[in-house]
């Protein structure tokens, strides 16, 4: 709790002390939330009938330059929250909402907090499954200390080389770290691990090669979440081939290559990114169907 080490950087920033330094992703000591609510747009196992008690971090691990929520993920905008004001936000989405769990939205930065405010409401008899909304940028070291905050695992899968990652997201070694975290999550939480592959301009194959790797290295049985809602934002406006929708061709080729590898759990989106629903990727699947939240990036 002296020097930050919870994400992959490691940046060791002075952040858990009052005017300490914030680490890389911006974070400093104390708790910043965007918004929170009932939300029912995940998949559908998270979503429920009531509804997924979305919490959205500011700051984030990752600088995507095509990044949705660049207010609050890039530039911090939201409100500083104590643990106890933490306490009774999440009190209120499990008493007052009813929602199915605790959705922690990019939760990294602010573990030591989470879990502060989990103990608190543990104790008063308040119990929710967590579940952690990630872009899959961890630590296994990190998972592993927090690991009640993980019912379930609901981590991206975005690259396949390092270099995209870079550019893409100012994330080294991030093929090595989230492919660690997923396979963490399956191990932990075998029955409740969702993987996001959102499908990429001029990366198509990355997203292929992913797949192949889950197929492969875990198995075909984890519920893969194949996401067309690219849409660019942000800095990718200006940077091609971030520039642009992903295109029917290319979301098509993935689309197959998860039938083709033997997926049958998950769904994917519509090619619409302003119709973003979901379909069943196979048989084994009875969740309904319905709308993909807002991606992190």
């Amino acid at each position: 709790m002296s020097l930050c080490e919870l994400c992959p950087r490691r940046c060791r920033a002075d952040r858990f002390r009052e005017g300490g330094a914030p680490g890389f992703c911006g974070a400093a000591n104390c708790v910043r939330l965007f918004r929170w609510g009932p939300h029912f747009g995940e998949e559908p196992p998270i979503t429920g009938k009531r509804g997924s008690g979305c919490i959205f971090f500011s700051r984030c691990t990752m600088k995507c330059l095509y990044c949705q929520n660049s207010p609050w993920s890039w530039r911090g905008r939201g409100e500083d929250k104590t643990v106890g004001e933490l306490v009774s936000i999440m009190r209120d989405l499990a008493v007052a909402d009813r929602v199915e769990n605790w959705n922690l939205v990019s939760p990294t930065p602010y573990l030591p907090f989470i879990r502060d405010a989990a103990s608190t409401l543990r104790a008063e008899g308040v119990k929710l499954p967590f579940v952690w909304n990630s872009s899959g940028y961890e630590r296994v070291e990190t998972l592993e200390e927090y690991a009640e905050l993980c019912d379930w695992a609901l981590f991206d899968l975005r690259y396949s080389r390092d270099d995209t990652a870079v550019c893409a997201s100012a994330a080294p070694q991030y093929v090595k770290f989230a492919r660690e975290a997923v396979k963490w999550a399956w191990a932990h939480t075998p029955n409740r691990t969702i993987v996001r592959v959102l499908v990429l301009p001029g990366h198509a194959d990355e997203a292929i090669e992913n797949l192949a790797w889950l197929a492969t290295e875990i198995s075909s049985e984890i519920p893969v979440s194949v996401m067309s809602q690219y849409t660019p934002a942000y800095r990718a406006k200006d940077t091609p081939p971030f520039n642009r929708t992903v295109t029917e061709e290319e979301y098509g080729e993935v689309a197959e290559a998860a039938a083709d590898f033997g997926f049958e759990n998950g769904w994917v989106q519509d090619i619409s990114a302003a119709d973003p629903t979901l379909a069943l990727l196979g048989e084994n699947m009875t969740a309904g169907h319905g709308p993909v939240a807002a991606s992190r990036d």
